[in-house]
């Protein structure tokens, strides 16, 4: 589970989705991005942090509302939260049809949890780009990320250049977008912007592998540009063929065929809205 470990920064990999959870140890603080998936993996990290933290306050980063990423919040009482204002901001309907995602997953596969399962509550929501919360010696500098779903936010660790993405420039997946296309593109086209005010040393996405290599960052923003882009002019087109052929090296093409035509659906709404 454990993908990369250099004393301050830790990064946890579940075995369902490539899911990334993200610990960063400071002063006074202990951050953990996303902790997730499976009772045990929870736990691991739990353990982990209570390893670590000594007096440090746990602070938990929720890159946004998806029920696998906040699937394990209360495993860590007393622990401050920090998201997106849009975040805090979800109605009553949206925490409970995230929340009812979680019981039908822990129900389907029999998996019982020593916490309740409940929606975060934000301590420290941020609204706008390049807002910033100290924590000791470090501080966060949060990004908005609307475009996979609403709620998206990157952000940056500071002094560690740990840039924590959310579901955006995965190796394991293409744009899944539940929210927008326009929108997932501007938040990709973000990233220059945001590499040129901070020094970045590593990338998290939210599935797959982190890297350290900007040229493969922009790599992985430029395929996902592609995607979009091709994907709403072949729509426009009536190109069913082309778009499907977008897929046609995806890494897990069974699963994640579903999420293609979702997409397809969703450009083809957007088209048609627009045309209003």
């Amino acid at each position: 589970m454990l993908r990369i470990d250099d004393g301050a920064v830790k990064i946890f990999e579940s075995d369902l989705y490539r899911t990334t959870s993200t610990v960063v140890v400071t002063d006074t603080h202990v951050l953990v991005a996303d902790p997730c998936w499976l009772p045990r993996e929870v736990e691991e990290i739990r353990a982990y942090v209570e390893r670590v933290r000594g007096d440090r306050q746990v602070v938990l980063l929720f890159t946004h509302s998806d029920f696998d990423h906040i699937i394990g919040w209360r495993a860590f009482p007393g622990a401050l939260v920090v998201a997106s204002g849009s975040f805090a901001r979800s109605s009553a309907a949206e925490r409970e049809r995230n929340l009812d995602q979680i019981r039908d997953f822990d129900d389907k596969y029999y998996l019982k949890r020593n916490y309740e399962i409940a929606f975060p509550e934000v301590d420290h929501p941020m609204d706008g780009d390049g807002g910033a919360l100290a924590l000791g010696d470090a501080r966060l500098v949060c990004y908005q990320a609307p475009g996979h779903n609403a709620d998206g936010m990157m952000t940056v660790v500071e002094p560690h250049g740990v840039l924590i993405l959310g579901d955006y420039l995965s190796d394991a997946e293409f744009p899944f977008i539940f929210h927008d296309s326009a929108s997932y593109e501007e938040t990709l086209l973000k990233l220059d912007a945001i590499a040129q005010l901070h020094e970045i040393k590593l990338f998290v996405p939210g599935h797959g592998s982190p890297s350290s290599d900007p040229e493969r960052m922009r790599a992985r923003r430029d395929a996902d540009l592609r995607y979009i882009r091709e994907l709403r002019r072949m729509v426009e087109a009536g190109d069913e063929e082309g778009a499907a052929r977008l897929i046609a090296e995806a890494p897990f093409p069974l699963n994640q065929r579903k999420y293609h035509e979702e997409n397809t659906n969703k450009i083809r709404r957007e088209i048609a809205d627009a045309a209003r």
